[in-house]
């Protein structure tokens, strides 16, 4: 039987590819939720939500979620870190809760070979993070580059204060215990990330290249498809994939 989702955020960017592609991935749309949509009037409907919003809006659905134990995919960027926290506090001892900045396998491939490098490179390699978006983004950087920097940053044991957002004027020279992240944004670009490794004579470059949104939908019904049945908590893409070791 296909899956039946609550989607919210279905007049975005990504909620209008996730209708594109859901019967294709055994799912149907039990509701389709926006702005000034009643979200509680079709709860019952569905066996999993899955929030492409704003960041805002990202809070109300998680609670009404876990008062109705219905699995969670989050998949909306731009949260304060209190947003963050009070969305967690009111979901994951309630319910599985998939949260990712990015739900592309490649992507999600990607982190995987980030912290295996970072664990095989060590101190000798400085990594630097690049992402790439569309002018249309409004969060910088993206969800997909705040994992990258969280693996590096566990990878070297690094705290958050030596992560560097851009460069500019007489920096000095660059601190071996650093992070640079740059974001460029401009015409249609999809997404597109690289991290660095930098060493003395050789290089490093790990990349995806996103030039379908859709591959991100099918992703994030691939993770709704796994999260029912999960035990109560808090999972990302690379839980979903099995690329936890």
């Amino acid at each position: 039987m296909p899956l039946p989702i609550l989607l919210n955020g279905a007049k975005g960017r990504m909620g209008q590819a996730i209708i594109e592609i859901a019967e294709a991935n055994d799912a149907i749309l039990a509701a389709a939720c926006d702005q000034g949509d009643r979200a509680e009037d079709h709860i019952e409907n569905c066996q999993a939500v899955i929030d492409f919003s704003f960041h805002q809006a990202t809070l109300p659905i998680a609670q009404l979620a876990a008062a109705q134990n219905k699995p969670l995919v989050i998949g909306t960027t731009g949260h304060s870190e209190d947003e963050k926290q009070a969305i967690l506090d009111a979901t994951t001892s309630q319910i599985p809760v998939v949260w990712a900045g990015n739900y592309s396998v490649g992507v999600n491939t990607l982190n995987y070979l980030t912290r295996k490098a970072a664990a095989i490179l060590g101190p000798k390699f400085d990594p630097e993070v690049l992402e790439l978006h569309h002018h249309h983004k409004v969060d910088a950087p993206s969800g997909t580059a705040e994992r990258l920097i969280e693996i590096l940053r566990q990878g070297y044991d690094f705290t958050p204060e030596q992560t560097v957002h851009g460069r500019q004027g007489i920096v000095g020279a660059r601190p071996q215990r650093e992070i640079g992240v740059h974001a460029v944004r401009g015409g249609d670009i999809v997404g597109e990330h690289t991290v660095y490794f930098c060493g003395q004579g050789e290089r490093i470059e790990l990349t995806h290249r996103a030039t379908d949104r859709r591959i991100f939908a099918q992703g994030a019904v691939r993770a709704a498809h796994w999260a029912v049945g999960q035990k109560p908590g808090l999972y990302n893409m690379e839980d979903v994939l099995g690329l936890t070791d």
